[in-house]
């Protein structure tokens, strides 16, 4: 089975711009975003400054004011090359326009906002079907941050309150974009407390790896299967492949579950995680290893 050639950037939210999107707040973390943080890396990873990159809004209630934020983000670091795809239905989906603009650009970014947008208005559609074909036939790359990260697996969560979701139905499951497959990725992590909201999707779903972004940071994942810490916050990894006792199956809705032997892992920025081998790589970069080796030598 051949790996996919492009790579995806699934990032925890509130990346460092100045503002929170959704919100309008003002947001600042502890790296300069422009210099060091995720921003950056997606423009990188894309082909540099002069690449071409679209912003896809379908997720937010908020288009304009979340398209001009990114406008204005990739500005200031020099990206001009950038444009705004509002695609607000499944008729958009499927606009001339869109379609080949899309065909064109060498990489997307997915807004925040509420991911079942996504699934709901692009699941099916010529343009996610594009995507799909890119995204695994070319050096092509898609971001996505909050609801855009969330989406970009086969398996979404798409509800689920972190008070209560330590009860059996309480997290709801859908069906995501498709770029990723036994992947469930959660947003917002350690902010909105959605440690035990990721562990009952995968005590329900325990061949997948969860993965848990906090704000301002982010998973560059490629060949389908190598990840990459990006950003100043932390990523949790968790892992239901050896879980022994579960009693999600038995129990009815709106009881609380009980796990055995869940696996968690944290990943710092240039920490890795390998997806089919299940493996935590304390240096994702294989030259950040020859170098930590050469120094102990």
């Amino acid at each position: 089975m051949t790996h996919p050639k492009g790579k995806l950037i699934a990032i925890g939210g509130a990346e460092d711009k100045g503002t929170d999107l959704e919100k309008g707040e003002i947001h600042r973390s502890n790296l300069n975003f422009f210099e060091l943080g995720i921003l950056r890396r997606v423009v990188e990873e894309t082909g540099g400054p002069s690449a071409r990159i679209e912003v896809v809004t379908t997720a937010s209630t908020i288009p304009n004011e979340v398209g001009n934020n990114y406008l204005n983000a990739f500005g200031k670091i020099g990206c001009t090359n950038v444009d705004v795809m509002h695609i607000r239905n499944r008729q958009d989906a499927i606009n001339p326009d869109f379609l080949e603009r899309i065909k064109r650009c060498e990489g997307i970014m997915f807004s925040g906002g509420n991911q079942m947008r996504l699934s709901a208005i692009l699941g099916g559609t010529a343009f996610l079907d594009t995507l799909l074909r890119r995204y695994h036939e070319e050096n092509f790359t898609i971001a996505g941050t909050s609801a855009g990260a969330m989406a970009m697996s086969n398996t979404m969560i798409y509800e689920g309150n972190a008070i209560t979701a330590h009860l059996k139905g309480e997290v709801k499951i859908t069906t995501g974009l498709g770029f990723l497959d036994d992947v469930i990725v959660d947003s917002h992590f350690e902010k909105r407390g959605r440690f035990v909201r990721l562990s009952q999707a995968i005590a329900s779903n325990p061949q997948c790896i969860g993965i848990g972004l906090g704000e301002d940071t982010g998973m560059l994942i490629t060949d389908g299967n190598k990840m990459e810490a990006i950003g100043s916050g932390l990523v949790v990894i968790i892992d239901g492949y050896d879980i022994r006792h579960s009693n999600i199956a038995d129990i009815p809705d709106g009881n609380p579950i009980s796990i055995e032997n869940i696996k968690v892992h944290f990943c710092e920025k240039g920490n890795g995680y390998s997806l089919k081998e299940r493996e935590f790589l304390p240096e994702a970069r294989e030259g950040a290893v020859i170098k930590k080796q050469v120094n102990v030598e």
